[in-house]
């Protein structure tokens, strides 16, 4: 990688850790704190406002592709941050659970990731740009990661309102890593003709990757219902869960780091994902018949992720590869919306069949679901680099070598 293909990734791996770091921090203190307002003992309600976000963003991530197609980039990511920071600051004022919902919503109305993935695809060539990705899941996990050991510490320290706050400090931090530090989208970006628009981005392929990812979310906020608990009746008390999540993710990420290079070294995109689909399916089985055996939790939770992040660095570089340039925010933003829709979709399915027929079979389902998907990515087309006629991608070709400079890996 050129060192401006390193700037990029590293700096908006950096937009998207500051804002999802004030995103998690929320989580895991929030339903704790809503009883203290006027109407948070209403859990629906307390539900309502953590889903509120991801509600919105799930209606908006298409609009903000479509319009990061038209107006570029980077402008449309500046509107995304200043919209989340104020439903931020709007959040750290409420004091009954109607405000906290409005706040909740106008942070999801931000809804910037299918942009920042496709700048991230616009600033990087196509044998990198698994890396790049694996750069914005890597930091994700780990902010999610860090969420969980500092955010009660900081709930004690400087309250919710002080959290929330400090979520839209972050965003506004993000704004300026945008303008600062992110290396400019060449002119010839500009230049490329609007055409295709939502039918290009509802290609056979894609709509395969899309339902993959859509699955993948389903499937992890569904045992996700249902692992918790699971992990206390095994002898790990809530509060000591993060002293196994955390060595897991942390583990996972050096874990994940060979087949994403043997992917994008080899050309092997989709014998990796494959892999990594078979493996999420094995772990959801292996689930099944854990028990309470806390160490047979820990390793299936260990594959869990490593398979969860090789396919969260896959599925946007092959989405980024396999759209056509003119439509990639509007191809990246469908995906975005199924992602998220997979969110909502696995907490309400892992729920319902949780609360009927007990949490062996959530994880069935969701083995099952994992090989309903393995069928369909098998029939995918092979997905190699673009050769085109001058041997790349020029959008690529231009950002890669924006500085002059030869690669360095």
């Amino acid at each position: 990688m050129t060192a401006a293909e390193l700037r990029a990734g590293t700096s908006l791996a950096g937009i998207f850790g500051l804002r999802m770091l004030g995103l998690f921090l929320i989580l895991p203190v929030f339903a704790v704190h809503a009883p203290t307002l006027s109407g948070g003992d209403n859990l629906v309600l307390v539900g309502v406002a953590l889903g509120a976000y991801g509600l919105a963003q799930a209606f908006l991530q298409i609009p903000y592709g479509m319009a990061s197609d038209r107006f570029g980039r980077k402008p449309v990511i500046a509107i995304g941050l200043v919209v989340f920071a104020a439903g931020s600051f709007l959040a750290a004022s409420a004091t009954d659970i109607w405000v906290a919902i409005a706040g909740r919503t106008l942070q999801g109305a931000g809804a910037i990731s299918s942009v920042v993935v496709a700048l991230a695809a616009d600033l990087t060539r196509e044998q990198h740009r698994g890396k790049t990705m694996a750069m914005v899941g890597a930091t994700i996990g780990f902010t999610f990661a860090l969420s969980l050991v500092a955010a009660p510490a900081l709930y004690e320290w400087i309250g919710m309102g002080g959290l929330f706050s400090l979520t839209g400090l972050l965003s506004l931090a993000a704004l300026w890593v945008v303008f600062a530090v992110v290396p400019p989208v060449t002119a010839r970006r500009a230049s490329l003709p609007a055409r295709g628009g939502l039918a290009a981005a509802l290609a056979p392929d894609l709509l395969r990757l899309n339902g993959g990812i859509f699955v993948l979310h389903l499937v992890q906020m569904a045992m996700f219902v249902v692992l918790p608990p699971l992990l206390v009746e095994a002898g790990l008390p809530l509060a000591a869960h993060w002293k196994l999540y955390l060595p897991v993710v942390l583990v996972s990420f050096a874990v994940m780091v060979p087949p994403i290079l043997h992917a994008d070294r080899r050309d092997r995109a989709k014998p990796v994902m494959i892999g990594a689909i078979a493996l999420l399916a094995a772990v959801e089985f292996g689930l099944g018949f854990a028990g309470h055996n806390l160490w047979a939790l820990g390793v299936a939770l260990l594959a869990f992720f490593v398979a969860f992040n090789v396919l969260e660095a896959l599925i946007p570089s092959l989405v980024t590869r396999v759209a056509p340039a003119e439509a990639r925010g509007t191809a990246i933003g469908v995906y975005n919306t199924t992602q998220t829709l997979g969110l909502f979709c696995g907490g309400l399915a892992g729920g319902w069949l949780a609360k009927h027929w007990g949490g062996h079979t959530v994880f069935a389902v969701c083995g099952i679901l994992s090989l309903a998907w393995l069928g369909l990515a098998a029939g995918m087309r092979p997905v190699v680099k673009s050769t085109g006629r001058g041997g790349a991608d020029p959008v690529n070709e231009d950002a890669a070598f924006a500085l002059g400079e030869k690669p360095r890996s």
